[in-house]
């Protein structure tokens, strides 16, 4: 019987790609801004991204880093675009919901550090589960 590349299991070759050196480095970037091991965070990338997301990691992190979120400073910091749309990790309408939430509790008068705190939490959460 014949086994098409598909039917793999691509695990291997994914974590080829991201404990290569460029890879690697952006791997420990991003755990670092989403505060958590570089272990937790390759696992999930193996599991979610593709093999031409994974290929493409670095340019996408700089380009998300450059061009994510425009003016919005709390959708900056959460990383909504970046983390949606340049390296897709969270669902858009579980960022969206995030989003709200933290612009709900700074508008209730929370401080806009506590709040973008918490919604770092859910973001880094939402990635990890």
């Amino acid at each position: 019987m014949t086994r098409y590349l598909y039917e793999k299991d691509l695990r291997p070759m994914k974590y080829t790609i991201l404990t290569s050196t460029k890879h690697d480095e952006t791997v420990r970037e991003i755990a670092r801004h989403l505060d958590t091991t570089d272990a937790k965070l390759r696992r999930v990338m193996i599991r979610r991204l593709d093999m031409s997301l994974l290929e493409n990691l670095q340019v996408r992190w700089e380009m998300g880093q450059r061009h994510a979120d425009g003016n919005d400073l709390v959708a900056g910091e959460l990383g909504c675009e970046l983390f949606t749309r340049f390296i897709p990790l969270v669902d858009p309408g579980t960022m969206q919901s995030i989003y709200n939430e933290t612009k709900a509790m700074m508008r209730d008068g929370s401080p806009a550090d506590e709040a973008l705190a918490r919604g770092k939490a859910r973001v880094r959460e939402a990635i990890l589960s």
